[in-house]
């Protein structure tokens, strides 16, 4: 069995290399998990939030990367479903990637997208009942198991990942993980009985992980990395240890994601507000930051 080292190493090492300057803007997202709108779906909740942070990025001429469990597909059978209860979410991501904006990594709750014949089989295109025939959706797309953000003036490097590579049970036995969310966890979930085996529910697990993963970034000249997986939004001071997670699309009433723009990072979150007058509005805050990536460098 392979460690949560080399798993990383490996990831790292096949990763698809992105060049970025400091005129760049990158918005990073992971832990969608885009269901089929039932009560298991959680990403349901906070749908118009995602929407509508994703129309301000794409007018901003943000590129988005998707960095891991964007769809859940250990609770339901097919994309088909998913794609039926959002499919304005699809289409928006369709003009990323007809703008070669869109970057996609897999996670464990989307792990059969690793296999490239799945993701042509199934995202390439998609039923239209309107005109009755297939019309095309994400077509020739690519999943990655790791993304390099390489800047292209001073070389330094930002690697994103999932980060379930640091978690042993979800990573190499994520089918009999799928089973189980499908036969027992998901009914249970009705109940609000929630899956212990996710580090996102079980706060021992999560510490493990994360614990993993700073020890191979420090084994790694302390290299930049961002991950999801958790749900854990982190956001180090440099100096510390660069371990970022940008934490997930699930939180209550509110998403969580990591942008990089003017040579610099930071933690956002974007939630319904009320004004004085009682309207809702989905505004953006700041979290942490903006912090310049140079800061994290090591001598």
């Amino acid at each position: 069995m392979f460690s949560s080292k080399k798993r990383l190493d490996r990831a790292y090492k096949e990763a698809k290399i992105i060049e970025f300057d400091n005129d760049s803007k990158i918005i990073l997202f992971s832990d969608c998990h885009r269901g089929d709108n039932s009560f298991a779906d959680d990403f349901a909740n906070n749908r118009n939030i995602y929407f509508h942070a994703l129309k301000h990025y794409f007018a901003e001429g943000f590129s988005y990367c998707e960095i891991g469990d964007g769809d859940e597909l250990w609770e339901n059978l097919s994309f088909d479903s998913i794609l039926n209860a959002h499919k304005n979410v699809y289409m928006l991501m369709k003009l990323f990637h007809k703008d070669n904006r869109l970057h996609m990594i897999w996670g464990n709750h989307d792990m059969v997208y690793r296999d490239p014949e799945y993701v042509k089989k199934n995202l390439s295109t998609f039923f239209d009942p309107k005109t009755g025939k297939n019309v095309e959706l994400f077509k020739d797309i690519k999943y990655h198991e790791g993304i390099i953000l390489k800047h292209c003036l001073t070389n330094q490097e930002v690697f994103l990942t999932h980060g379930h590579q640091a978690d042993w049970w979800n990573y190499t036995f994520w089918k009999w993980s799928r089973f189980l969310v499908r036969v027992l966890w998901k009914p249970l979930n009705v109940m609000g009985i929630a899956d212990p085996t996710t580090p996102a529910k079980n706060y021992k697990e999560l510490i493990k992980v994360e614990r993993r993963t700073k020890k191979w970034i420090t084994e790694n000249n302390n290299l930049i990395t961002v991950v999801g997986h958790t749900h854990r939004p982190r956001f180090p001071n440099p100096g510390d240890i660069a371990f970022f997670n940008d934490g997930s699309c699930v939180h209550p009433r509110s998403i969580t994601g990591i942008e990089i723009e003017n040579g610099a990072i930071s933690l956002i979150k974007w939630q319904i507000a009320t004004t004085d007058n009682g309207t809702l509005q989905i505004v953006r805050v700041l979290l942490e930051g903006p912090t310049p990536l140079e800061d994290y460098k090591t001598s």
